[in-house]
């Protein structure tokens, strides 16, 4: 079976438990609020609220000759910044800013702390658009890794 589920469930919590995003949504998945929280990390997500919601892909080989299997996995992890103001480069530098803590948690713990696995933000893309509540900057980070199964 795939790796990718614990994957989620232990950057959600970990990304939860950073001091250093208070005060930004952290979520499993899209959800849908009411609130107006500016800045968001959604893991699991592609940022594509019209499109398929894709949120990780993986592939399996064989490890050994025995029944050991290795994946391949990636996961999508969304970080959007919103602004009330047309301002690009704020939006773009707060989407980047948001990212880091991500990036940080992966280099020092590229195993999340579950065996066998370790993970990395191997691609990003940056999408800049302006919205009726103003300018958003969505940073998609894939983060790619191998886990064994």
């Amino acid at each position: 079976m795939s790796r990718v589920p614990e994957l989620i469930d232990a950057l959600v919590a970990a990304l939860r438990a950073d001091e250093g995003l208070d005060g930004v949504a952290v979520t499993d998945g899209p959800e849908v609020t009411a609130g107006a929280v500016p800045d968001w990390i959604v893991v699991g997500f592609d940022g594509d609220g019209d499109g398929d919601f894709q949120a990780a892909s993986s592939v399996q080989d064989w490890a050994s000759l025995g029944t050991d299997r290795s994946e391949q996995f990636q996961l999508t992890v969304a970080v959007i910044a919103l602004r009330g103001d047309t301002n690009v480069k704020a939006a773009r530098d707060r989407a980047y800013a948001l990212a880091a803590p991500v990036r940080a948690l992966l280099r020092a713990n590229p195993s999340l702390g579950l065996l066998s696995l370790q993970v990395g933000v191997g691609a990003t893309q940056l999408s800049q658009v302006q919205t009726e509540q103003g300018v958003q900057a969505l940073l998609l980070l894939t983060l790619a890794g191998e886990a064994f199964t």
